[in-house]
């Protein structure tokens, strides 16, 4: 008899892996309260003294500017010395001067009449010289002089005769002044003549009418200043 067909021995299934297990959810953090606030403190009265504000300091003083130089004044320059005033009144005449200072000249002048006291128009003047209405004086200076000077006219003594005129020449025979007829009675004429540079003056009167030479003529308070 035939052997029935041997059986082959069952193998399993193979058993399906088990479904992946999910993964753990993370941890909830927990609840965390705010803390409670601190308390507000309460003010507490103080009994300290106050601290003394402090001075601030005094701002230290700028110090002064340097002052400038002053500049060194120059020396003054001297004064001119004051000119020597030579009256004709008390001129020496050139025959007896040292011829250091103006002098009559002699052989060169005609007749004078050196005076303390004239009196023109009744006008008085404290010096001068009297000449006659026709009459030449010249006067040598000697130095550096600068101006002539005197007051004009027809002597009281003549009683109001007689008409002149009067005239500054220099050293070269220039006329540097002359004046207007002066007759007696009128009143004094000023004279003032630059006589720089002249080493000499010539006083010259001239009769100015029919009776002019009956005239005494003035030079009142004539005066030379030199340096």
């Amino acid at each position: 008899m035939a052997k029935p067909p041997a059986v082959a021995p069952a193998v399993p299934s193979p058993e399906p892996p088990p479904p992946p297990k999910p993964a753990p959810a993370p941890p909830t953090a927990p609840e965390t309260s705010a803390p409670p606030p601190d308390p507000t403190p309460e003010p507490r009265p103080t009994s300290a003294t106050p601290r003394p504000v402090p001075t601030p300091p005094s701002p230290s003083p700028s110090p002064p500017p340097t002052p400038r130089p002053t500049p060194t004044p120059e020396p003054p320059q001297p004064a001119a010395p004051a000119p020597e005033v030579y009256r004709f009144s008390e001129l020496e005449y050139s025959l007896t001067g040292d011829h250091s200072e103006p002098e009559v000249a002699i052989g060169r002048s005609s007749w004078i009449w050196q005076r303390s006291t004239l009196s023109i128009a009744s006008t008085r003047y404290a010096h001068g010289v009297s000449v006659h209405a026709r009459s030449s004086v010249t006067i040598r200076l000697h130095r550096a002089c600068s101006r002539y000077e005197a007051m004009v006219g027809v002597d009281d003594l003549t009683s109001g005769l007689g008409a002149v005129r009067f005239s500054v020449f220099g050293g070269s025979g220039t006329r540097l002044w002359r004046s207007p007829v002066v007759k007696g009675g009128s009143p004094a004429v000023p004279v003032s003549v630059a006589i720089g540079g002249q080493t000499s003056i010539r006083l010259v009167v001239e009769p100015a009418s029919p009776f002019g030479s009956v005239a005494l003529a003035d030079w009142a308070e004539s005066r030379i200043s030199c340096a």
